[in-house]
């Protein structure tokens, strides 16, 4: 049985491509020309060069292959051109899935995203049935990721397709070589650049769990629904709280009202339409901060029989993959 991978050299996707290759998947994966593909290493994967926003190297990518885990987005949360992520988030979403319809494949499993759903004003957790609609979605990568999976739900309901869909939370763990935003919190943690922080909580979950989530939804998720991939509830104080534990340090830190950010932010994004490298806020994560995002995944639970490890864990793995790997001062665990 061979699967199509997209993304396989980012951070979700090398996981789902680990995951498959255990669960004994022959696996291909779509790889751009140039990219980071340190993620790839020394796994056995055919290696497909093409795009999203290329036809035609989708259909040399999907052609033999049984399956299609479509983890591959443009994932930031400051972009100097807006079009570019529409184009692969959207327009990419949609050929491949067109493509992958037309190759007739079997299984087509979807990565979406907890920001294409609802959240509770309370701040209790949100499941897939919360009310959410693309006026409501902050930034311009939320605003991609609810059309993106508008699109696959029409085409799955129109064309009778065998896909599952997936929103993963946020992942946290080894193989963050960019690293996200998330993961950026961390290294900054560890390297002392967080010496404040805002009310907001997300949703933490390691990223191997969720990996093993778009296993279970391929084997037993039924097509048209969505499940929600996740981990534990945490405000951003205690997860900076928990690195800290995790270094054996006590650090205090200074609560910042989230008035006092959206000025910072606005200027940081002026210097970075000159620079044209992304700022280190925005003014669309200074908004997402107003919320607790907080979800549920009872539904994965029990449904597809999926698990979450305890975000501690989560933390610990990302921790240790980070000063590994040099992206602090050291790069041994104290």
């Amino acid at each position: 049985m061979k699967s199509l991978v997209t993304g396989a050299t980012g951070f979700l996707g090398s996981a789902v491509m680990r995951c498959l290759l255990a669960a004994g998947h022959q696996v291909r994966v779509l790889v751009r020309p140039g990219s980071d593909r340190r993620n790839l290493e020394s796994f056995p994967v055919e290696i497909a060069t093409g795009d999203l926003r290329e036809h035609d190297s989708l259909k040399r990518a999907v052609d033999g292959c049984d399956n299609v885990f479509h983890v591959a987005a443009d994932y930031r949360l400051w972009v100097p051109d807006p079009q570019t992520m529409f184009d692969i988030n959207v327009k990419g979403t949609e050929a491949l899935i067109i493509t992958a319809m037309e190759a007739n494949v079997k299984r087509i499993v979807y990565t979406s995203s907890v920001a294409t759903l609802g959240l509770n004003q309370d701040g209790s957790p949100a499941n897939e049935n919360t009310p959410s609609s693309y006026i409501d979605a902050t930034g311009f990568y939320k605003r991609t990721k609810y059309q993106a999976e508008q699109v696959v739900k029409r085409l799955t309901d129109d064309y009778a397709l065998p896909l599952v869909i997936v929103n993963p939370s946020t992942p946290i763990g080894p193989g963050d070589i960019r690293p996200t935003p998330t993961g950026r919190i961390v290294v900054d943690t560890l390297n002392g650049r967080m010496p404040a922080y805002v009310n907001t909580g997300l949703n933490i979950a390691h990223v191997d769990d969720i990996a093993l989530g778009h296993l279970l939804a391929f084997e037993r998720g039924v097509p048209g629904e969505r499940y929600i991939l996740g981990g534990d509830n945490m405000t951003l104080l205690q997860i900076l709280q928990t690195i800290d534990e995790i270094e054996g340090m006590r650090r205090r830190r200074t609560n910042i009202p989230l008035g006092i950010m959206f000025p910072m932010a606005w200027c940081m994004e002026k210097i970075a339409a000159i620079t044209r490298r992304e700022p280190r806020a925005t003014l669309d994560s200074i908004r997402m901060a107003k919320k607790l995002m907080y979800f549920s995944s009872d539904k994965a639970y029990h449904e597809l029989g999926y698990r979450h490890r305890p975000s501690v864990e989560a933390i610990q793995d990302a921790v240790r993959w980070f000063k590994d790997n040099h992206y602090c001062g050291s790069s041994q665990l104290q």
